[in-house]
């Protein structure tokens, strides 16, 4: 009996025509060593101030274990050296412990890019000043042309975060200043915002400052400012006066008004809650 093939022979499994062969499936970039020396700063920089103790940490860590995230760098054009995009406090934490090469990763990639993973990379870190991000967030909307959303979107925050952080920047430099500095917070520098002037936020902010308030006492502190810059204008008060409330003020750390009556008057402490009001009875030997 016949026997059917059971194949189709073996030019049925190699075939003469060549075998097209699919495109190769690019591979993410690996880290190599980059010498340090060739490496040029990142010109959009969010960051005006590094904190040293930081980076003297980061530089012991690294020092005992590595760099265990790479670095970001583009490459210059026409050049040896590389432009960093992403990781700079890494950088500088490996030039204190004194790496000649670090880990890092070649991307080709344009400004826009480069400035947008700066800008996304550092407001995404919990150690950047508010100051310092809210011109991240300033620079994202005003130069990438992006909306507050897609702000909120790339870098994970909710949209009200990034437009709050924004006010900050309709402070005057000073009060900006001492924000950045970490001698106000931001919840204080907000609240000076209903000010509106100038001059009344810095002098509110150095009053504030002085006096160590909290965020919930400079609250009442601007409510009693405001209040007063609506009222009717006083008579002036009598020679001295002024005087005798502010050393009042820097001897018991609250408002304290002095009103003169035809044959006497009366002295008013403001406290801010049973705590505060229960400080001043100890000042005065009540308690």
């Amino acid at each position: 009996m016949h026997r059917k093939a059971l194949g189709r022979g073996l030019e049925a499994l190699i075939p003469s025509s060549p075998i097209s062969l699919a495109p190769p499936i690019e591979l993410p970039a690996k880290p190599g060593e980059i010498p340090v020396e060739k490496i040029t700063a990142n010109p959009h920089q969010p960051r005006s101030r590094f904190d040293d103790d930081a980076i003297q940490e980061l530089a012991a860590s690294i020092k005992a274990t590595g760099v265990l995230q790479p670095i970001i760098v583009r490459r210059i054009p026409g050049s040896e050296d590389f432009q960093l995009v992403v990781g700079e406090r890494r950088l500088r934490a490996a030039i204190m412990v004194g790496l000649k090469e670090i880990p890092g990763i070649v991307r080709e990639v344009g400004d826009r890019e480069m400035m947008e993973l700066a800008l996304i990379e550092n407001v995404q870190r919990e150690d950047l000043n508010p100051i310092d991000e809210a011109k991240a967030y300033q620079t994202l909307v005003e130069t990438l042309g992006l909306t507050h959303e897609q702000v909120s979107e790339r870098v994970g925050k909710q949209r009200v975060s990034i437009t709050n952080a924004m006010r900050l920047l309709a402070l005057p430099g000073e009060v900006q200043d001492m924000v950045s500095r970490g001698t106000l917070t931001a919840g204080h520098a907000r609240t000076l915002l209903a000010l509106g002037s100038a001059g009344h936020q810095v002098a509110a902010a150095n009053y504030v400052y002085s006096k160590g308030f909290s965020v919930r006492r400079t609250e009442a502190y601007v409510r009693r400012k405001l209040r007063r810059q609506h009222a009717r204008p006083r008579a002036p008060k009598l020679d001295g006066l002024r005087e005798w409330e502010v050393r009042l003020q820097q001897k018991f750390s609250t408002h304290v008004a002095i009103s003169p009556g035809r044959k006497g008057g009366k002295v008013e402490f403001e406290y801010y809650g049973q705590e505060d009001l229960e400080r001043l009875l100890e000042a005065w030997g009540v308690l």
